[in-house]
């Protein structure tokens, strides 16, 4: 048993004036480890451990007790201090010290693929104070909507929020979670503004941390349809918080539909300590095994990747901080995924024969629909699919859309293709695979529809 989750090491030096980690002391100070996934130790924890990271070290992709050099940090009162603290940076960066999303240095918090047509409609209805105060890396939008209840994870100044308050329709619901004051203060005073323009006003905004959901009286568990989060959790200190909660308030069937920024490989201590790199997205980025691993042992066995598009580096300041490190090797990408809350998927992607036929149906991909990166159905082909693919369809709204053949009665062992390298394909060709049929035609079997993320 080995839960993913990180400690605290010796005093972090910060020449800024408004300081990420306040010292108490050199001796007794500490400071949080991420390595890539930004994961605070869980209350269960009585085990120190650490990841290696960096090129330089043996066994890097490994994680090394450390018993000698770090402490449970459920022992100390330093830790939830020095979370409060990041957030408290994170939140003053993206309150005070961004005005919009121009005074970005990096793409990787506004990365986009190709608007689909009804969200630029949906967009072009949204108050302009809002819209410009976006700071997402895609904007997740997955298809059916109408009349679900939806939960929008760092919510900011409600530019998804509205949006997915025009899909879900007037018996929908959707939530707004953030901790920015200055953020929600837009979204609300907008509400008015919106309500008049809809017809309708299905949206409630809360103030607080989307580690602590627990707190908002109004989400209860099993009540949520789907959640989204642009660009959040990355932010995060606790990401195990995060997807446990996410886990419980869903709806069996429903699903967290979110993009994020994640890299080839763990963010080293070096660059986990930077303020800017930390507001840019960069710091808080999940290697992408470890939220493979994070999210699976949080309750979603069979994370999907939807797309995906390496990040650049837009300003020579960030770009020379990372190579100056000495890990200029060290690579980003904004991708989406989608996690499916339900109790019968399995670790990996088995064979039992099934097949599925796409009858066409969803709106906006009458000829075919993706439900991820690898399974792009066309309308009427028998597609064969594995157990938990199937499960994914039958078992969810997407149900009525298909047509379903086999059972499990017979299993033919692994399913084919069902590998762990690295998932993303601008990992190899250095192109974003955003976009819809475009990106479908990039692979053996396609990418398009699926929803959609700008």
């Amino acid at each position: 048993h080995f839960p993913l989750r990180f400690l605290l090491s010796a005093p972090l030096r910060r020449k800024q004036a408004s300081q990420l980690l306040l010292l108490a002391s050199s001796r007794a100070a500490m400071r949080l480890s991420f390595a890539s996934t930004v994961l605070l130790v869980g209350l269960s924890s009585t085990t120190a451990f650490t990841s290696v990271a960096g090129p330089s070290r043996a066994g890097a992709s490994s994680l090394a007790m450390a018993s000698d050099l770090f402490v449970d940090a459920t022992a100390t009162n330093g830790a939830a201090a020095k979370a409060s603290q990041i957030q408290d940076s994170v939140s003053d960066y993206y309150g005070k010290t961004l005005s919009t999303s121009d005074d970005l240095k990096t793409n990787a918090c506004c990365t986009a693929s190709s608007m689909p047509a009804h969200i630029k409609d949906a967009i072009n209805r949204i108050h302009p104070d809002v819209v410009a105060k976006y700071y997402g890396c895609g904007l997740c939008v997955p298809d059916l909507l109408e009349g679900t209840t939806v939960l929008d994870l760092g919510c900011g100044a409600g530019r998804d929020v509205y949006i997915a308050s025009q899909l879900v329709g007037a018996e929908g619901r959707v939530i707004g979670v953030d901790m920015t004051p200055e953020q929600l203060a837009v979204a609300k005073e907008t509400q008015p503004y919106h309500k008049d323009k809809f017809g309708y006003d299905n949206v409630e905004f809360h103030l607080g941390k989307i580690e602590e959901l627990d707190k908002i009286d109004s989400l209860e568990d099993n009540s949520v349809d789907i959640i989204v989060s642009n660009c959040v959790i990355n932010l995060c200190p606790d990401k195990d918080a995060v997807l446990k909660s996410c886990h419980r308030l869903l709806k069996p069937g429903g699903e967290l539909y979110f993009s994020d920024v994640y890299s080839n490989r763990r963010v080293p201590e070096s660059l986990r300590n930077d303020e800017v790199l930390w507001g840019e997205c960069l710091s808080g980025a999940l290697y992408w095994n470890d939220f493979q691993n994070l999210a699976k042992q949080c309750g979603f066995a069979d994370p999907r990747l939807v797309e995906d598009a390496p990040i650049t580096i837009e300003n020579d300041d960030v770009q020379a901080t990372i190579d100056n490190s000495g890990h200029g090797n060290l690579e980003f990408y904004s991708a989406t995924y989608r996690l499916f809350k339900m109790d019968d998927l399995e670790p990996a992607c088995e064979d039992y024969g099934q097949a599925v036929v796409y009858k066409g149906t969803i709106p906006r991909h009458p000829s075919g629909w993706s439900l991820d990166d690898h399974h792009y159905m066309e309308t009427g082909k028998i597609f064969p699919v594995c157990g938990n693919t199937w499960n994914m369809l039958e078992k969810t709204r997407f149900k009525e859309h298909f047509e379903f053949i086999g059972n499990t009665d017979t299993h033919y062992g692994i399913f084919e293709g069902c590998g762990t390298s690295i998932p993303y394909q601008s990992a190899t060709t250095g192109v974003s695979n955003k976009g819809g049929k475009a990106a479908a035609a990039s692979t053996s079997s396609g990418g398009g529809g699926g929803g959609s993320c700008c």
